[in-house]
């Protein structure tokens, strides 16, 4: 059987391989699903997925597979992790993490000002992937970034950086960074004027990034051998396929349920009105990602969060927790409930707030965060909200959360439901870097447009 692309989606437990063929033409068709245990932790990541190969030519009923090219999203060997740096926390730090976050990176650390001796230990220990370094608006204030790339270097840290800070520091922290042989990428300033943000040239370059670091970590060595395409944090991809559903339906938020965290993914630029009365900027497309609303990692810690005696008079049984893939009724009936959780909380956390304030002029109403209550449609996506049988009721429910009128989201019943019914967002947020017009139309088919 002829492919035109495979793409792989290398996760912390599973490695998933969806075939597509058909590219280039008018009519691209998703063939199938391939899918395998993640080998990173066997030192090599091709066993799973030649395993999912396998996997996918029992399902195609095919003895052979040739396929054109291989290309991959990434979030095992730990994911990208980096630790973010900058001048004020509500200001330059919010914005580049705002921007590692949409890259799709985990942030494992940020400060704000000048680096003392404890954040330097700090990040010794906790060893990032990669450093985000911020600071200063164009023309600003200078000295901060300056300080930090100094304090990162004399500290023999060797951690790769990525610079978006002043742009008077480029010649300056180039000079550093060669005499301490730290690799280094300048890109724009994340926050170039005061109150607006400048997100994208950042996330290009995390991708470009995460790209190079990818192929060294431990069990994923040998990840060029069989992927000859682009490779990209999954994470980044979903958002890159939300901002290509955009494109073609409006304003909308993204919701991945998954074992270990669950992501939000919105792209809108909100109401004017709401504008009016924000204390400070929000990017267009924005991910939150919530590290302790997982189905199987954390699901104990959702248990807790609902109440466990709640949760047990709920499900009408003791609770348990549940495997990594529910099958028995009881544990589907737990993952459920644990699913509707995560997501009502991913949103809440996500979504902004309206804020009354009481001043000597009377009461004043502010918007904090970000506004999603232009946004027309939700859309469910990852293992949770693609495959458990009861995902319309869930999803509806957490469509409807805005009870008390205070959120910077849609009322109720106001949202339009879709699903990636063939689980394949993070697949085609990739795929769409050489065939934009074969992935929208694959985005619509699983969405059911």
């Amino acid at each position: 059987m002829k492919i035109d692309a495979l793409v792989a989606e290398i996760g912390s437990t599973t490695t998933v391989l969806n075939a597509f063929c058909g590219l280039g033409t008018n009519s691209p068709r998703f063939l199938g699903q391939g899918q395998a245990p993640t080998t990173v932790l066997d030192g090599d990541v091709r066993i799973g997925l030649n395993n999912a190969l396998d996997n996918l030519k029992l399902k195609l009923n095919a003895p052979a597979l040739e396929y054109s090219t291989m290309l991959a999203t990434g979030s095992a060997a730990g994911g990208l992790r980096m630790s973010v740096h900058g001048l004020v926390n509500d200001m330059t730090v919010r914005a580049a993490k705002t921007a590692a976050l949409g890259a799709g990176a985990i942030v494992v650390n940020s400060t704000s000002g000048k680096l003392t001796e404890f954040d330097l230990a700090d990040l010794t220990a906790l060893h990032p992937n990669l450093l985000l370094i911020a600071g200063g608006t164009d023309y600003g204030e200078r000295e901060t970034a300056l300080f930090n790339v100094r304090a990162i270097a004399d500290a023999g840290v060797k951690i790769p950086i990525i610079y978006c800070g002043n742009i008077q520091n480029h010649s300056a922290v180039k000079e550093i960074c060669e005499k301490s042989s730290i690799p280094l990428s300048i890109t724009d300033n994340v926050y170039p004027k005061l109150d607006v943000l400048n997100i994208e040239p950042v996330r290009k370059r995390i991708h470009e990034m995460f790209e190079q670091h990818i192929v060294k970590a431990p069990g994923m060595e040998q990840i060029r051998e069989l992927v000859d395409g682009r490779i990209l944090p999954t994470p980044g991809s979903v958002m890159m396929a939300a901002e290509l559903l955009y494109s073609l339906l409006g304003d909308l938020l993204v919701l991945d349920i998954g074992g270990a965290t669950t992501d939000a993914h919105s792209v809108s630029e909100g109401s004017p009105e709401i504008a009016q009365m924000q204390t400070s900027p929000e990017p267009v497309a924005k991910r939150t990602v919530e590290g302790d609303l997982g189905l199987f990692v954390n699901a104990d810690n959702l248990a807790e969060l609902i109440g466990r005696d709640k949760l047990s008079r709920e499900i009408g049984f003791e609770y348990k927790t549940p495997p990594a893939i529910p099958l028995l009724p009881d544990e589907i009936k737990t993952a459920e409930r644990l699913c509707l959780e995560a997501g009502i909380t991913a949103v809440r956390r996500h979504a902004g707030q309206l804020r009354h304030l009481y001043t000597p002029q009377g009461r004043r109403t502010i918007a904090e965060g970000k506004d999603l209550t232009m946004i027309k449609h939700l859309v469910g996506t990852g293992g949770a909200l693609t495959r458990l049988p009861n995902r319309a009721e869930i999803l509806r429910k957490i469509a409807d959360c805005n009870e008390n009128r205070m959120m910077l989201f849609p009322k109720k019943g106001e949202l339009n439901l879709l699903f990636d019914n063939d689980y394949i967002m993070a697949s085609l947020g990739v795929l769409s870097l050489s065939f934009k017009k074969d992935a929208e139309k694959l985005l619509l088919g699983s969405l059911g447009l």
